[in-house]
């Protein structure tokens, strides 16, 4: 089963310096038909101005994962990590315990355009923890990528849960199959470009909850990003 999430259907908040969509209910958006999917919590697409940024703020028992698409994020956390997350850059933070962090456009010029994800972990009260790692347009151009896994194998990072999630750069007229084990479900994301999933067509921005399904068969209608989330 292939349920579409389209772009232009997802909460929207525009702050003036902030410029998000959520594809789930987040902060004042709220769509009881859109909590989630299975340990998916939040998954918002984010643009924001030069210099602008989101200040010091709490959070607790949540994998959070940045991913940049444009631009440069500058974070810093009450663990001592300060960094700058560019495109290629895997950002998570497990915020376990409890842990307060700012995010800010690193460029008083150029806006920022990023994904912030949420996933619910294994268990509260794990210890907080950061990961950063670069992977490379090689690894991922017409593949599978594995950029996060609940074991940090094939060099990716930790995300404590049961979930492995999949980055890919698809060329146009390019083809790529992923295989669901059974019981599995997965979430397809659309970063840039256009594709087409057995009979749907899906466009940046746009969602794909698949449940009940052995294999998906993913055809590049135009160059395209994607991350695939593998779930229990």
């Amino acid at each position: 089963m292939l349920n579409l999430r389209q772009a232009a259907d997802r909460g929207h908040t525009n702050l003036g310096w902030l410029n998000s969509y959520h594809t789930f209910s987040f902060g004042e958006y709220l769509d009881p038909e859109h909590m989630g999917f299975r340990q998916l919590r939040v998954i918002n697409e984010d643009r924001v101005a030069p210099g602008g940024g989101f200040g010091a703020h709490p959070h607790r028992d949540m994998e959070i994962i940045s991913y940049v698409l444009e631009g440069q994020l500058a974070h810093k956390d009450s663990m001592g990590n300060g960094s700058t997350i560019k495109p290629g850059d895997v950002q998570v933070m497990s915020a376990g315990t409890g842990v307060t962090h700012s995010e800010f456009n690193h460029s008083q010029k150029e806006p920022a355009h990023f994904l912030q994800i949420w996933i619910l972990p294994r268990q509260k009260g794990l210890k907080p923890g950061y990961q950063q790692k670069f992977f490379g347009k090689e690894l991922k151009e017409n593949k599978f990528c594995l950029i996060g896994s609940p074991d940090g194998k094939e060099g990716s990072i930790v995300i404590h849960q049961d979930v492995s999630l999949f980055n890919a750069v698809i060329t146009k007229g390019q083809d790529l199959s992923y295989p669901f084990l059974k019981g599995r479900h997965g979430w397809l994301q659309v970063l840039k470009g256009a594709l087409k999933v057995s009979d749907q067509k899906l466009e940046a921005g746009d969602g794909l909850a698949i449940s009940d399904e052995t294999k998906v068969n993913l055809s590049a209608l135009a160059s395209s990003e994607i991350l695939l989330f593998d779930l229990a």
